[in-house]
Formats: structure tokens, sequence, C-alpha cells
């Protein structure tokens, strides 16, 4: 067993001056008072990876900078699913006995401290060095050619996809530390400027600065009671160019597993974090992960299903494509809005019931998945 003891998270947005480290110690920091633990009792350190600071021993180094020496330190690259793996990994060698307390910490200053063209250079490099990389292609052609697949088999079109932008900055407006908070509406996302089409500006998440963290415990540290119940991975192709269909995806597999490990149904959820890079990956998600039927997300956005006040709220920060995107970091505010929602603490954005939470995430072109079951207890 392990618990989630503390969460920290920045805003993201632009930070101006700051470096990724020092956006990474802001976000630790917040975590341990939040857990109510000294430096001094951090005995394991997990790091999220870096394309601004490509340090090859990034853990040790912001270990160094944040003034702890660990007993353990790993750094980990799974892409948008890291988040989620090192919180894995931390439930892990908590339950082994490794460690007492693991720090999961990411954080990049990407907006302000990284070129257009090198953030480009950096993603882009997922793609296949022969097959794919010499054709010029960016992480949102990739999330194209699924989308422009996904909506030829399952009937999905533009204005579907548009209401998951809709749905996250909606969601956003409400949290103080999201990017973005002017509203918008599916005439503002079909009218934004396509990037690869289908995908038009709104449906692609933005580049942030922002640092989250969070603290895993063999042992309850203050009145936070949020366990990890139980997650699984699946990883099925790196390339695009050797992803299977459709129906075969990861995310299928991972949750399946996660759901076998812990004896939960998706009937037992009653908040969802789903990763949500692009329009298109939430809507795959949604419905791979067994939220909605083939093709029918968008029409449960409609009817108010994952609102904040609906049966299934969903990313009720604003998720990446409203909250902001800052590399690893991006990912991991979806698991502290959880434990804020876990644990009462969401403000004006509480939900009803947050007792049992499905977190997953998505690296690559839907490459490697994690999915997790947190649950509140007594």
């Amino acid at each position: 067993m392990s618990f989630i003891t503390g969460v920290g998270l920045t805003p993201f947005g632009k930070h101006e001056g700051s470096s990724s480290l020092e956006l990474m110690s802001k976000a630790a920091q917040a975590a341990l008072d939040d857990a109510g633990l000294k430096r001094a009792e951090i005995d394991g350190i997990l790091c999220g990876y870096s394309t601004v600071s490509p340090h090859i021993m990034l853990a040790t180094v912001f270990a160094e900078h944040f003034g702890i020496r660990p007993s353990y330190a790993h750094a980990v690259q799974v892409g948008g699913a890291t988040g989620l793996a090192m919180t894995m990994l931390a439930h892990h060698l908590v339950e082994a006995g490794v460690a007492r307390n693991v720090l999961v910490v990411a954080g990049e200053n990407r907006l302000t401290g990284q070129s257009r063209d090198a953030s480009i250079q950096a993603l882009a490099q997922v793609g296949h060095p022969d097959y794919e990389l010499p054709l010029g292609p960016t992480i949102p052609a990739y999330y194209g050619l699924v989308a422009n697949r996904y909506m030829h088999e399952y009937g999905v079109t533009e204005e579907d996809l548009a209401e998951f932008a809709v749905l996250m900055r909606t969601h956003a407006c409400t949290h103080p530390g999201a990017q973005f908070q002017d509203s918008i509406e599916v005439a503002d996302v079909m009218a934004s400027k396509p990037v690869a089409m289908p995908l038009k500006l709104l449906d692609c998440c933005p580049v942030s600065d922002g640092g989250a963290a969070f603290v895993i415990s063999r042992e309850r540290t203050g009145e936070a009671r949020v366990r990890i119940r139980g997650c699984a991975q699946a990883h099925t192709h790196q390339h695009v160019t050797a992803a299977p269909a459709l129906s075969e995806l990861g995310a299928e597999i991972s949750i399946a597993r996660a759901r076998e490990v812990t004896g939960l149904a998706i009937s037992d959820v009653r908040y969802a974090a789903i990763y949500d890079s692009f329009t298109i990956t939430l809507a795959m998600l949604l419905e791979d992960l067994g939220l909605a039927g083939r093709g029918e997300a968008a029409a449960r956005v409609r009817a108010g299903h994952f609102s904040r006040n609906g049966a299934m709220p969903l990313n009720t920060h604003g998720g990446l494509l409203s909250y902001g995107h800052c590399g690893v970091g991006g990912a991991m505010a979806h698991l502290v809005e959880t434990h804020l929602q876990m644990t009462g603490r969401a403000a004006n954005r509480q939900v009803r019931d947050a007792s049992i939470a499905l977190l997953h995430g998505d690296g690559g072109v839907l490459s490697s998945h994690v999915s997790m079951f947190l649950e509140r207890v007594r």
C-alpha cells in the first residue's frame, strides 16, 4: 500500500527568469509542505526528463539543487505517460520497502527557455529516423493522421473534437493557475488557425512554463487519505508507422490490467483525469478506457456528462489543453487536481464525489500508456 501524502503545483504559463530547476523546486517544496515533511525525510526521488535541460543525470542534479541526499534516485522517460509511470514506480518502491517517502517531480521553462524551432525539433524525435523524420512531421502532424483515421472509422467530426477544447477551457476558467482563462465556443475552435488538419490551434495544447510534484509515502503523514489502489502499463509501439489498429491500442490493454489488479470496474469511478494533449487524444482515450462508447464521447460532453457537476467530472483544472503543458509536469497536474478533489480542497471546482478516481497517461503517439486507480480511505 502507498499513499499520496502531498502535492504541489505552480501556475502554468510564462515564468520569465525562472529555470526548470527553480520551477521544480517550487512545486517540490509545496508538495513537501502539503505532506508535512522535511527535505531530510525524502529518501527517494523520481524525476521526469526535460527537453530544455536534457541532462543525463537530471534526478541527481535536482537532488543537489534542492538540498537532499536520497538513497534512491531515478529519471524516467516515457513521454506524456512519464508522470504516472513515475507514480507507479514510486508506489512499487514504497511497497517493496526500498524507500519511505518518494518525491516525484518535474518541470520546465519550456515556453520562455526554449525556442519554437528547438521545441519542435526535440519533440519530433518520437518519429522513426528512417521512415518518418525525413518527411518532416511534427507531433501535431502525427496526431492529425490518427485523427483523420479515427474520424473516418467512427464518424467523428471536427465539431465533435472542438467540444473537448471548449470543455477544458470552461474548467480552466475556474482555476487561477491556468494558462488560459478566456472562454471559447465551438465556433472559436473551428475558426482557429489550421495546424495539422483536422487539428486546429485550439485543438492543440499550448507550450508552458511550470512545475508539478507529489510525495508517495508508505504511511499517512497528515489528514490526506488518498492511496494508490493499483495501476498498470501497456506499450504497443513507438512509431506511428508501426502502430496497431485503432481498436488494439494500449489504453484498452492498460485499463484491463489495472482493473484486474484492483478489482474495480469503470462503473466504480467517480472522477476522471485523462491525458489531453490534443482533442483527438482525449476523445480516443475516453472511449478506449470505457468512459464512452465508440464515437460517443463528444455527445457526452455536449450533454454535460464530463462537466464539474456531471456524472463523470473530467480534468476540472482545465487539462493540458487549457491549464497548460510544461512537458512531464503537464500531465502531473492532472494528479495534483485529482488529489485536491479527493481531499475536498478544490475550492470552487469541488465535485460532489471523488472517492475513486481513474487517471490515464499517454506517451508518444498513443504509444505508452499508464492507467491508475486512486481511492480515498478513512
